[in-house]
């Protein structure tokens, strides 16, 4: 091993950079040299580089975002930037790549380590939603939940002032994790989440019933992409990303004119949106990023390619990364359940 290379891809989070840190930190300690690959998959596609030494990375470790940048380029979606990946990726002498991402990201990874023979690639499992399967959590997602429960408190104060319902529209596309987490942890009356279709029936008996028992106010919790019960998703706009995904939001306005028609009561509504993505990370995503960090790098010196960084328990192991993309992580419907005994 003596050049590697590290890409952070797909939506950025807190914590990339605590991660990069690690990996470059690491390989000096071992002679090996760190090419920095800008803006996800697209940098390989276009060769778009930077050398990272000790002192590229001496003062990121509070820094949320990431220093290399970020895309949700694809390179599936033409055969020619496939093929320049695997040139560049030759071109720049490269002898392994640790790629920092989500399902999407870890998906293109997890294809071109099994289709193309010295294509060496390593992981560390990264989003704010919590959605990665074969790992019990991703950084990123224990800063986004302080953020989005931090939001709901403050919240509840001019929520409470106005005798209002509010409706908290928080990031998860598919899975309810943070939905639900902050929901819990900030004491919201509602928690609406992906997996389980909203039923406005009983929305609206719960603020009815929070209201004849004297409570001037309420919160719900909302996830973008939870559902209306025979309805269908609520979208942003119509047009996909490089991998298929549909923009939402819109969810939180949708709920808000129902439930002001059916009760009565005063609603408004909060987006959240990318909030939730930006600034300092938490202590437990920095201290996660860096021993994923650290973990692949472990991988790139065993020349354990295809495996990617996973907690489990309190453990940082390794786990094929096919076991990560294969199916998203999605909250329980029994834990749901235990979480609806705090509603209203």
């Amino acid at each position: 091993m003596e050049r590697i290379g590290v890409l952070t891809g797909g939506g950025d989070c807190p914590g990339l950079n605590a991660v990069i840190r690690a990996v470059v930190i690491k390989a000096f300690q071992n002679n090996i040299k760190v090419v920095g690959i800008k803006n996800g998959w697209k940098g390989l596609v276009q060769t778009d580089t930077v050398d990272l030494g000790l002192d590229s990375v001496e003062d990121i470790l509070a820094k949320g975002g990431t220093i290399l940048g970020t895309s949700r380029t694809n390179p599936y979606k033409k055969p020619e930037d496939v093929k320049s990946v695997i040139e560049n990726y030759k071109k720049l002498k490269l002898d392994a790549l640790v790629a920092i991402g989500g399902e999407d990201t870890l998906g293109v990874a997890n294809k071109l380590n099994k289709e193309n023979k010295g294509i060496n690639v390593v992981c560390c499992p990264k989003t704010i939603d919590n959605d990665l399967s074969a790992t019990d959590y991703t950084f990123g997602f224990d800063t986004a939940v302080n953020i989005a429960t931090e939001a709901i408190d403050r919240l509840r104060t001019t929520t409470e002032s106005h005798h209002r319902v509010m409706v908290v529209e928080i990031m998860g596309r598919h899975a309810g994790w943070l939905a639900l987490h902050s929901g819990i942890a900030s004491g919201a009356n509602i928690i609406l989440i992906p997996e389980v279709p909203v039923d406005l029936d009983e929305v609206v008996a719960i603020l009815n019933k929070r209201k004849a028992e004297g409570h001037q106010y309420s919160i719900v919790a909302a996830a973008e992409g939870a559902k209306i019960r025979t309805s269908q998703e609520v979208l942003k706009q119509q047009e996909l990303d490089s991998f298929g995904h549909v923009r939402l939001g819109g969810i939180a306005e949708t709920l808000a004119k129902e439930i002001e028609k059916r009760t009565g009561i005063e609603t408004r509504t909060a987006i959240l949106g990318h909030i939730q993505r930006g600034g300092t990370p938490s202590a437990f995503d920095r201290f996660l990023g860096t021993r994923f960090g650290l973990k692949a790098m472990d991988l790139v010196l065993a020349k354990k390619f295809g495996y990617m960084a996973s907690l489990r328990g309190g453990d940082v192991v390794e786990v094929p990364i096919q076991d990560a993309v294969g199916t998203l992580k999605t909250v329980d419907k029994k834990l749901y359940d235990i979480a609806k005994t705090l509603f209203g």
